[in-house]
């Protein structure tokens, strides 16, 4: 998952995400199927860089900056 439906859709478009809705979800959520490595990267050639990195559960959770 790279965004929900308040993201920028240009951004979401370069990253190649996909715009769906969970059953039982009552928001929408872009989705790639790229390696987090391939995201981070597109990310970065676009100004991003990381912050913070951490683990919840099954899931990694990157905070990133734009300067």
């Amino acid at each position: 998952m790279v965004g929900d439906e308040h993201s920028d859709p240009s951004l979401m478009s370069f990253l190649g995400a996909t715009k769906r809705n969970m059953l039982g979800n009552h928001f929408w959520e872009y989705y790639v199927n790229d390696a987090p490595r391939i995201v981070l990267n597109k990310l970065e050639s676009c100004g991003y860089r990381v912050v913070s990195m951490t683990g919840v559960g099954q899931t990694l959770v990157w905070c990133l900056h734009k300067e």
